[in-house]
């Protein structure tokens, strides 16, 4: 583009931005201090700025849709039908979208009835006649129809692709068609599932453009069906009318009520202080600097890692010339625009120790200090192969110092040996980012991490469980920061990627120590808050000895039987086969077991299961699992595909996939994650060993691989019933203590008031029908769900949920108290005052804000059921270790701990584990822990 030009007008699809904008922050939404989620006004907002500093438009407007479209939908009125509620993010934003552009003097335009498409089109169209150049930002192929010598599609990038700009030549080439008008009929021809245009049956965008180079136009395409053949030609010809009301839908009007007053688009300067006001309601700090450099003359400034000249369209960069991506994502976005300093233009001192008398004078400084950040740096992110190659250490801002480690392996312990003291010493706070890596690390090489400790990735874990921790991440929202990356140190994730060990000795300084200065200065702004929102205690008492606990689980492992699982692989193999031919049998015909098309095929157009069959995004029928569940008991086939999947799921994912993951110690050692899980139970990764299904025996099985050592037998011991107990605590409902004090079958006692009869007159239905209700209580069952899972009506199951509250009370005022609660506060909290922020407690969506209700109720229990197993961890292992007994925890699956422990101390360990796992916090409602013991997992179990 010319930048000299003068006339050049901006038309943004309003939408378009705030839709992209939103879905690029979806899995970090950013949230204010009060939990407004801001991320579609981020999007949006940030990209207007760039688009202003980097193309200066001389005009410049904002269109939006306003009401329905009625201009099609009166020819159609399933015209974008399938458009799915409105994200609550984004209704919140557009009022505020509105005030920002109204204080940057930037036309908001609509026209009621109209769709923003036509908007532009009508202004675009207008603005040509008077000599403008049009670029109208939209990422919708629909506006390629309009483009000219001097409309253009301004496109946004995909990916970290740059903009893309499309003039005639571009469209042509892009769809191979003569003329962009041919856009219509492309679209037209292949329908568009985004405004649900139906388009000709059978055709795709393939057979489109075939057609449109041969025909040209779709009344052409429908003049000339002689010239096709077989059932491609009925399908045109039957929905021939079809296709012209697809042509009317996809042409965009040019000719809406609007006029083009140019001097109503010039952009102005806005007004900053009004921007401000609104910037600053929404805890947009970075972004007023932005627009304002945005607006700037012609100005060298900072930016990331580089020297940037602004200039009217570029971005000057070390001497080349390379340009921002307007959409792609935003949080490269913001990273790139924003002011993050780096290495390169903040004050430090890194220095690299690498003598021994110079490190006892360092050891004997840190020695002195009350807190000390200190990192590891290994040769590999699995800790059991892992080799040291550096230690870094900071207590202050901006100073960091590094100890570069030998390879071999003697020298390693000899350095070790001076910094021992640091690690042992009790008073000293040692802080580092995911302290259990470096904790299992150092243990390798026979030094164990003792005294006070402070996780910065666990500590903001807390702060904000539904959060992003890691440390380059915290240190660009916290710190305004942006560190150094490894993968430019030891390069991309692959087989070509190398170890820290291959870099210089002043890379690895820079690096290091920079990761150690970051993590301190991350400390000194989580420790206060940890202590103002009342969560040390959480910290310093559970979350911080867990982590330890967990590290010693994690290198201990278990021993996992090959031959076993070899055999299970090949009966589960025998399974599925049978399994395959009964399914064909029943269908009449062989088919791809794995092919959702062909199985939605055979169950809905065959079989005719269900004639109200939902189909994908893609056109085929939704055969997943909670689809096929609701079908379960129209045919028997149902039963067997989803037992052909359960067998599949554990044939790939446990029995042939735990072997290769065996150690060199010949066990398997899986990760414990205490930041995952937002509720705050523990999460197992690498392999995830919580998710093996104990439900059905084949299952269970499963767990017969893992087993205990020579002279060991594997010891289970798990929490019965422990959120309803738990529910029953907290609520302090007294139906429900009473029975689970007088040891009393609680579905059976439920049961017993619900259907006003003796508790020996229970029947097996009704107890299973009350355990039903018990536990879809907890998690928030309404009427419709109860109905389905025990087979009663819809009456019958909500005069049951009526009658459940009637027997248990209080039980009813505390789940409204805690939805009360969650809305004045914005969170609810467990046992031991973990908190669960839920942002969407007051959402004028029903859906939304039901789905945080029930989260009110159930965090609260799921939560203080983590908060009491980990209680007991810590508990058992410090007295394993008081005891020096040589029992081992080894894992923990939800309310469930399994235990190695030596033939001559099964006894011992099992009372101690039943007593102190009984006893973990102090409640009115007795805890019941079953304890188990056998040569593996299934036999304890």
């Amino acid at each position: 583009m010319d930048a000299t030009q003068d006339k050049r007008l901006f038309l943004i699809d309003a939408y378009a931005m705030i839709f992209r904008g939103y879905y690029a922050l979806i899995r970090n939404p950013r949230l204010t201090s009060t939990g407004i989620d801001t991320s579609a006004i981020f999007g949006f907002t940030n990209s207007l700025i760039e688009l202003i500093r980097r193309e200066k438009p001389t005009h410049l407007a904002v269109v939006f849709d306003v009401g329905q479209a009625s201009v099609r939908t009166d020819d159609y009125s399933d015209y974008k039908a399938n458009r799915s509620e409105t994200p609550e993010a984004i209704k919140i934003a557009v009022p505020y979208i509105h005030r920002i552009l109204e204080a940057m003097h930037i036309p908001n335009l609509g026209v009621e009835g109209y769709e923003a498409d036509d908007v532009i089109g009508t202004i675009a169209c207008k603005a040509e006649k008077e000599g403008y150049t049009t670029f109208m930002v939209t990422p919708d192929k629909d506006f390629a129809q309009l483009v000219t010598d001097k409309i253009k599609m301004y496109k946004p990038g995909l990916k970290g692709g740059d903009i893309e700009i499309l003039g005639v030549e571009e469209v042509k080439a892009k769809y191979e068609i003569e003329d962009p008008k041919q856009v219509i009929d492309f679209l037209a021809m292949m329908g568009d599932a985004v405004d649900n245009i139906p388009g000709l049956d059978g055709v795709g965008e393939k057979t489109a453009m075939k057609f449109l180079k041969e025909f040209g136009t779709i009344e052409n395409l429908l003049a000339n069906t002689d010239q096709l053949k077989g059932k491609l030609k009925e399908k045109i010809e039957a929905s021939a009318e079809r296709g012209i009301l697809s042509k009317k839908l996809a042409t965009i009007i040019c000719d809406a009520p609007i006029e083009f007053h140019q001097e109503q688009y010039d952009l102005e300067t806005p007004d900053f202080e009004k921007v401000k006001e609104v910037f600053d309601e929404i805890e947009f700090r970075r972004l007023y600097e932005n627009l304002y450099r945005a607006f700037a003359p012609t100005e060298t400034v900072v930016v990331a890692e580089v020297e940037v000249t602004q200039t009217a369209q570029v971005t000057q960069v070390k001497g080349q010339v390379t340009q921002l991506d307007l959409f792609a994502n935003f949080e490269e976005l913001d990273q790139a625009t924003s002011t993050k300093s780096t290495i390169e233009h903040n004050e430090h001192l890194y220095q690299f120790v690498n003598n021994p008398k110079a490190q006892k004078i360092l050891v004997n400084n840190l020695l002195k200090q009350r807190a000390v950040c200190f990192d590891t740096e290994t040769t590999s992110l699995n800790e059991l192969e892992a080799e040291l190659v550096g230690m870094s250490f900071s207590y202050k801002k901006g100073l960091a110092y590094y100890i570069p480690l030998s390879e071999d392996k003697g020298e390693v312990l000899q350095t070790l040996e001076i910094f021992r003291p640091f690690f042992e010493k009790e008073d000293l706070l040692k802080i580092a980012h995911n302290l259990k890596f470096d904790y299992k690390i150092l243990k390798q090489y026979d030094i164990t991490v003792k005294g006070a400790m402070f996780d910065t990735m666990i500590a903001h874990y807390l702060l904000n469980p539904d959060g992003r921790h890691g440390m380059d991440y915290l240190s660009e929202v916290y710190l305004n920061y942006k560190p150094v990356s490894i993968e430019t140190i030891i390069g991309k994730k692959g087989k070509n990627q190398g170890t820290f060990r291959d870099a210089d000795l002043r890379t690895q300084t820079d690096y290091a120590a920079e990761d150690a200065d970051v993590t301190f200065q991350l400390y000194e702004l989580f420790a206060p808050q940890l202590k103002k929102e009342n969560l040390e205690d959480l910290f310093f008492k559970i979350e911080m000895p867990l982590m330890e606990v967990l590290a010693k689980m994690e290198l201990a492992g278990i021993s996992l039987d090959e031959k076993w699982l070899a055999q299970e692989s090949i009966d589960l193999e025998n399974d599925l086969r049978q399994l395959e031919s009964k399914i064909f049998e029943i269908s009449g015909e062989e088919f791809n077991m794995n092919s959702p098309r062909q199985l939605g095929e055979i169950l809905f157009e065959k079989m005719q299961l269900d004639p109200k069959a939902k189909k994908t995004k893609t056109g085929q029928y939704a055969t997943s699992e909670d689809v096929l569940q609701k079908l379960s008991s129209k045919h028997e086939i149902i039963k067997h595909i989803l037992e052909y999947r359960t067998y599949q799921k554990l044939k790939s994912t446990y029995v042939d996939a735990l072997p290769s993951q065996i150690d060199r110690d010949e066990r398997v050692h899986t990760n414990f994650s205490q930041t995952t899980a937002a509720t705050g139970r523990l999460a197992s990764v690498n392999p995830n060993l919580q998710n093996i299904p104990i439900r059905t025996l084949r299952g269970q099985q499963i767990r017969g691989a893992f087993v205990s050592g020579e002279g060991k037998k594997i010891i289970s011991a798990d929490y019965s019933q422990i959120e309803l107990r738990l529910i029953a605590e907290i609520s302090g409902e007294d139906n429900m203590i009473k029975a689970f004090q007088n040891g009393e079958d609680i579905h059976a006692s439920t049961a017993a008031k619900l259907f006003k009869i003796p508790l020996a007159e229970v029947s097996k239905t009704q107890r299973s029908q009350a355990k039903t209700v018990n536990f879809g209580i907890i998690y928030g069952q309404g009427a419709f769900a109860l109905a389905e899972q025990t087979g009663l009506s819809r009456t019958e199951a909500k005069q049951m949920i009526e009658a459940y509250f009637e027997t248990y009370p209080k039980l009813k005022e505390y789940m409204a108290e805690q939805v009360n609660k969650a809305r004045q506060l914005g969170y609810v909290e467990t046992i031991l005052g973990r908190k669960r922020h839920l942002k969407d407690i007051n959402s004028g969506n029903f859906v939304v804000r039901g789905h945080a209700e029930r989260n009110a109720v159930n965090a609260p229990v799921q939560g203080s059921a983590a908060d009491v197993v980990k209680m007991a961890m810590i508990k058992i292992d410090q007295q394993l270790d008081e005891q020096k007994l040589q029992t081992k925890m080894l894992l923990q699956v939800h309310d469930e701990l399994v235990f190695e422990s030596p033939v001559d101390e099964i006894e011992t360990a099992s009372k101690l584990i039943k007593t102190e796992m009984e006893s973990a916090i102090e409640t009115q409602v007795p805890l019941l822990v079953e304890v188990g013991v056998g040569n593996n997992w299934l036999e304890a179990h």
